[in-house]
């Protein structure tokens, strides 16, 4: 069995302490410069990016948005609010992350749904101009509402 003994004075205690918390302070501000691992939602500040971003995952919209709403999120999301982000958290999307802040809606009408000629819609959800929530419906008796996901590229939307 071997035994290790190390001396240290004060002075050394003292170094390797202040040592520590310089390295320690240098990983912190290390891991906060570090890029994260998603990138950030685009700023939408006008139509034409709104549009372009929405041409961008495949859809063909109207040049402007048949409505456009605004409205305070609550502090707390309850129904129908919870069904709803379970649908937005499909698509990368979370809203919990909006709560009590206002949110805009715009809703244009889509041109290149396959299958529907007509009557299908977009809502787009955009909070602090960067969006947060969206999908594809179609009023009616047959209709739906699914994600912002292009149903021609492979994934269920």
């Amino acid at each position: 069995m071997m035994i290790w003994t190390a001396r240290f004075s004060r002075k050394k205690a003292v170094f390797a302490v202040i040592l520590m918390g310089v390295v320690m302070a240098a990983l912190i501000l290390l891991i906060g410069r570090m890029p994260e691992d998603t990138p950030a939602a685009p700023e939408l500040t006008s139509n034409e990016e709104r549009v372009a971003y929405l041409q961008s995952l495949g859809w063909e919209v109207t040049e402007e948005p048949l409505e456009t709403l605004q409205f305070l999120l609550p502090d707390h999301l309850d129904e129908p609010y919870l069904s709803y982000n379970d649908l937005q958290r499909q698509q990368g999307f979370d809203l919990s992350a909006c709560c009590g802040k206002q949110v805009s809606r715009y809703t244009y009408a889509v041109t290149n749904y396959p299958g529907r000629a007509e009557n299908v819609q977009l809502n787009l959800y955009l909070c602090e101009d960067r969006p947060v929530a969206g999908d594809i419906f179609c009023p009616g008796a047959d209709g739906f509402q699914k994600t912002l996901q292009y149903p021609g590229d492979g994934a269920a939307a």
